[in-house]
């Protein structure tokens, strides 16, 4: 899973985050202290995001892993090195994933295989992990072809869709066959320290951050990142669901659990201070995203006509994807608001249209 196409936020400047390490740990095997017994590892992704950062966190018996990067012998190879360089000496005690996108629980079945650990990891993560997985191969099912029809795709891109279905699963190892499961609001010693666990939703199903009030940090995953928006769509298996809500109620909740004063260790992009500001910049960009769509569909539009009130990008044949899952969030969140609606005409194309 990628995460989101850059929105148009250029009428909401960024806030001044603080970037407190001068150089990034490099990719691979390397590791940089961020906190006493928390250190920063970076995964090989390929794309334009490149890698994923990884934490370790020391334990008495070994190292508490939280994420694991994309499945495959790039980032097994990167795991090996690190276990002969920075984190050699001791075992891996736990694995703990924030989410079920690939690259964050992409190498879990070999972490845990390789070292008889636990995987820790919210319940819908995992279970929505697993039946992802399972369409491995599979041929793409007429559901998800009509959702992209009626989205205005045309048949080259349903051709286009249909040859790539099923890749999912490519990117993971074997999933374990078990976990532990992980609950809003579970406090958990991990390192002699306690951790929170905080969900957030929209991004995935049931996304875990991990705060430690002690060292000040919170580890955010996808759903907070200083430099790019988190994937927000909808998809065929949830036509109707309205992720944009849970996801900008998620961000709101996490502003008031979580202090100001914390280091955010992300998945993507350098750690940073300056959570709250960062989550009234991704709030107030969206809902100016969603005032421009409803002025846009004061005339009928499909999905595929809306993109450019959303997004900074031209939208080609890798994103369009994407581009329509996140813009399906944005006019599903308008309905859910009685800001909009829909209508569907005789070619099962779908038309939206500012509510009277």
């Amino acid at each position: 899973m990628r995460d989101g196409i850059e929105q148009t936020f250029a009428d909401h400047p960024r806030p001044k985050l603080i970037y407190p390490f001068e150089q990034g740990v490099k990719v691979g095997g390397e590791a940089m202290d961020v906190a006493p017994g928390v250190k920063w590892l970076r995964m090989p992704l390929g794309g334009a995001l490149g890698f994923i950062n990884v934490w370790a966190i020391e334990e008495a018996d070994g190292w508490a892993i939280v994420d694991t990067g994309m499945g495959g012998t790039a980032t097994r190879d990167a795991w090996r090195a690190a276990f002969q360089g920075p984190l050699a000496g001791k075992t891996v005690s736990r694995v703990f994933v924030t989410h079920m996108h690939p690259d964050h629980i992409g190498m879990s079945g070999y972490l845990t295989r390789k070292f008889d650990a636990k995987l820790w990891i919210t319940r819908l993560e995992y279970l929505t992990c697993r039946s992802l997985s399972a369409d491995t191969g599979r041929e793409a099912p007429d559901d998800a072809v009509q959702f992209f029809r009626a989205a205005g795709w045309d048949e080259d891109a349903l051709e286009h869709y249909k040859a790539r279905f099923g890749g999912f699963g490519r990117g993971l190892h074997a999933l374990p066959d078990s976990y532990h499961r992980l609950n809003d609001g579970d406090e958990i010693e991990i390192g002699g320290k306690l951790w929170r666990i905080v969900v957030g939703s929209g991004h995935s199903p049931e996304h875990a951050c991990l705060h430690c009030p002690e060292l000040k940090l919170m580890i955010s995953g996808d759903q907070v990142l200083p430099k790019i928006s988190s994937n927000v769509s909808v998809f065929p298996t949830e036509p109707d669901g309205d992720p944009l809500t849970d996801w900008l109620t998620s961000l709101a909740r996490i502003r008031t659990r979580i202090p100001d004063d914390v280091l955010v260790l992300p998945a993507h992009n350098d750690p940073f201070h300056g959570l709250h500001a960062r989550i009234d910049h991704l709030i107030g960009g969206h809902e100016r995203g969603l005032s421009r769509l409803h002025a846009l569909i004061a005339e009928p539009r499909r999905v595929v006509d809306v993109f450019h009130v959303l997004f900074r990008r031209t939208i080609d044949q890798n994103l369009l994807g994407l581009a329509t899952g996140e813009s399906l969030a944005h006019l599903n969140c308008l309905m859910s608001r009685g800001q909009a609606v829909r209508t569907r005409d005789e070619n099962g194309i779908d038309w939206y249209r500012a509510a009277a």
